[in-house]
């Protein structure tokens, strides 16, 4: 069992620019990815994408790549041709006005076009290689992560369920003693109705068996039983479980409303709700699991 809450970070090299791979996930009912990486990475982004959702089945994903580059010394390249234009144009501008003067370094003083930066291009193939090495990793520390607080999740459950066992058992043992309490409530109801008139024992006996029948909870507890079980297996399995989790808990607290509404009787009703509380705190854990 897995919690959907975690986080994973992992770091390395590609050549001489560092790389850092985050990830982060909440509680969601579905998987809900997100990537937050360098432009560079756009054409790179499905098979990211695709690592992720093979290691992650459901919640809000966050995955942030950050790259760090070294300091570069530039290269400063001489625009020759643009040098040339303008000493041509110089040269022209002394014939046609008549103009003095040596050509020097002066004239070119504050011409940005003459010179131009080169810095190498980063080799993003290389990187995403490590990126994908170090995805892998940061989802390697997220799912131990949340390994960890599936543990806590499901010795929590685990006590809940445990907890719902105890109530099923006390369940059955007064459901056992909700038939002749109403038969004897049925035989006062009747004795106070037709007081001094002489009582059908057949027709009393058909009406306490109608009412019997109608607060029988046995089928009811035998599937609450089951579903324990169920739930009990589920909570030992690795892969992830919650949405199985989720509908036998919906089946455990319909077998509970239904033995509640035919068995009628104060003690049962407590009995009830109590295992409703107890479904309920299943219910909100379940929405942390994957």
């Amino acid at each position: 069992m897995r919690s959907m809450t975690g986080y994973g970070a992992a770091s390395g090299h590609a050549g001489s620019c560092r790389l850092t791979v985050e990830v982060r996930s909440v509680n969601q009912r579905f998987l809900d990815l997100k990537l937050n990486t360098p432009r560079e990475y756009g054409p790179f982004e499905s098979d990211l994408r695709r690592i992720v959702s093979g290691a992650i089945e459901r919640g809000r994903v966050e995955v942030h790549v950050s790259r760090a580059l070294p300091p570069r010394s530039s290269g400063i390249a001489l625009q020759k041709e643009v040098a040339a234009a303008y000493v041509k144009a110089y040269k022209q501008l002394q014939k046609e006005f008549g103009l003095t003067g040596q050509l020097d370094l002066a004239l070119f003083a504050g011409r940005s076009d003459l010179f131009a930066a080169s810095e190498p291009a980063a080799d993003v193939a290389v990187e995403i290689v490590e990126v994908e090495k170090l995805l892998a990793k940061a989802l390697a520390a997220h799912r131990k992560e949340r390994e960890r607080e599936g543990a806590n999740l499901r010795r929590d459950m685990a006590e809940r369920i445990r907890r719902l066992k105890a109530t099923t058992k006390a369940l059955d043992k007064a459901a056992a003693a909700v038939v002749p309490r109403l038969k004897a409530r049925l035989e006062k109801r009747l004795g106070d109705l037709l007081a001094g008139a002489t009582l059908d024992p057949t027709r009393l006996v058909h009406e306490a068996a109608v009412l019997a029948d109608r607060a029988d909870v046995h089928e009811e507890l035998v599937r609450l039983r089951s579903h324990l079980s169920a739930l009990e297996d589920l909570l030992r399995s690795d892969d992830p479980v919650a949405k199985r989790v989720d509908f036998v808990v919906q089946e455990v607290n319909r077998e509970l409303n239904t033995i509640g509404s035919k068995a009628a009787d104060l003690e049962v009703t407590n009995l009830v709700v109590s295992g409703k509380a107890d479904v309920e705190k299943l219910r909100e854990q379940i929405q942390n699991v994957e």
